[in-house]
């Protein structure tokens, strides 16, 4: 007996239908059961003989989906029906207790934030290995130099182990955000059933300590409604991507002709259907796009959770696509940064000719004139002018004689001589976080400590 007189529509079923996308759930589903199912014996709710033919149908069924030969059926509508439908057929009776005390709105959610959690320790093992990796990297090439840039304009010379240790630092930050996720992940929702509670003297406090919970959702009403961990996942996976584009995007930079900073591996390149000449840095440049498809995983989910009424809507089935495609997609960007990094080959003279600008020392006299008591912006003015000369003359600031400099500030003296050559560039960017190699060796020392 139905409470419908008519079958659904096949659109109706065809967009009601979450099977294909939920599938991979299916480890967390079992664990949950197997819990719920134990606990429900331990409380007197279902005899204990039942609960072992149920058991051992869930390890039947387990061994089917993890040999990729379970029997599923055009009529399971999701991952959690189709494990029920199973097990009903196998242990017979008996596993139609399976789902006593609770609904598939509490049974989903668990699902959900126990993925979520695993993906959360997934993704900061990732961003650990490839910390490592730019560490790594950066010792191999400590005092190689390089331009460092605004407006992608030469600005002031640094070393290539200070810019690599520059995406420690923000992957450091998203290890946190990916830390915060998994603490988010440690209330258990089993227990709250559709939105009210359940009608048995449950023990939610056991499931929790099974499945590795610290404690149960307070409210019924907010475990089954809430998907504030999946959003939070989004957002750190926004954030990872965005850093990861940036990193993708000097990549695709250094990698060309016009730089020649740096040749990708092989194994991490395309060529060209026309031009066999070619190298391309297609997972540079896919690091690019994955960031904006992060970003819009977490709009459109914003977009599905804002204003909805208490408790479960059928809008929240949309959750999994967002979830699954920035875990893949995060995972996926990780190990392409993680790859091209690990096999790449800088080329220290075309770096450093390009740091060897001499009029990346313009900064420098500037401060100079400082130290020799002219206000700043005085000094701004009389840099300027020396530079506009060198332009117009298209000579280099290095090629200026002493004479030549004090002809626009008399507080010029041999240490203006001395500030042209390129070391003194680089080393005298001595405050805390600066790129002189005294100050890069201590970036590498609290880096290192990241992965203790």
């Amino acid at each position: 007996m139905s409470r419908f007189n008519e079958p659904t529509d096949a659109a109706f079923d065809a967009i009601n239908r979450s099977l294909d996308v939920d599938q991979r759930l299916w480890p967390f589903d079992i664990a949950q059961s197997r819990a719920h199912v134990t606990m429900l014996a331990a409380k007197g709710i279902i005899p204990a003989e039942d609960a072992g033919l149920i058991h051992d149908a869930l390890e039947q069924v387990a061994g089917e989906l993890e040999a990729g030969i379970f029997p599923f059926e055009q009529s399971d509508e999701d991952i959690h029906m189709a494990v029920e439908r199973r097990v009903s057929e196998i242990a017979g009776p008996a596993g139609g207790r399976i789902h006593t005390a609770r609904s598939r709105n509490d049974q989903v959610a668990t699902d959900l934030v126990l993925f979520t959690r695993q993906a959360s320790l997934d993704a900061v093992a990732s961003i650990d290995q490839l910390i490592a990796t730019l560490i790594e990297v950066a010792e191999a090439h400590l005092d190689w130099a390089m331009p460092g840039y605004t407006h992608l304009q030469r600005a002031q010379p640094i070393y290539l182990s200070h810019h690599l240790l520059a995406y420690v630092w923000m992957l450091a930050r998203d290890r946190e955000r990916f830390r915060f996720v998994e603490s988010q992940c440690q209330q258990l929702p089993l227990g709250s059933g559709a939105l009210a509670g359940v009608n048995f003297d449950t023990d939610r406090g056991s499931v929790a300590a099974e499945l590795g919970f610290a404690e149960v959702v307070p409210n019924s009403l907010d475990a089954v409604s809430s998907r504030d961990y999946i959003l939070d996942f989004l957002s750190a996976s926004a954030t990872c991507g965005t850093h990861l584009s940036r990193l993708g995007g000097e990549l695709v930079l250094w990698s060309s002709q016009e730089f020649a900073f740096v040749e990708l591996p092989d194994r991490w390149t395309s060529g060209s259907s026309l031009m066999p000449q070619k190298k391309n840095p297609d997972a540079a440049e896919l690091l690019r796009a994955k960031a904006p498809r992060l970003v819009a995983n977490l709009t459109g989910f914003h977009g599905v959770m804002h204003a909805l009424p208490l408790a479960y809507n059928k809008d929240m089935q949309e959750d999994k696509h967002y979830l699954f495609d920035s875990v893949d997609n995060l995972q996926l960007a990780l190990a392409a940064a993680n790859g091209m990094l690990d096999g790449a080959e800088f080329n220290r003279d075309a770096m450093n000719d390009a740091a060897s600008d001499s009029m990346i020392a313009a900064t420098d006299l500037a401060d100079l004139l400082v130290r020799r008591g002219i206000p700043f912006r005085e000094s701004h003015a009389a840099i300027a002018a020396i530079v506009r000369h060198c332009v117009d003359d298209n000579r280099e600031l290095s090629s200026l004689t002493l004479e030549e400099l004090q002809l626009h500030n008399a507080a010029f003296d041999e240490e203006a001589i001395q500030l042209l050559s390129q070391q003194s560039w680089l080393e005298s960017k001595q405050s805390a976080g600066g790129t002189a190699l005294s100050r890069v060796e201590e970036q590498l020392v609290d880096a290192r400590a990241l992965l203790s």
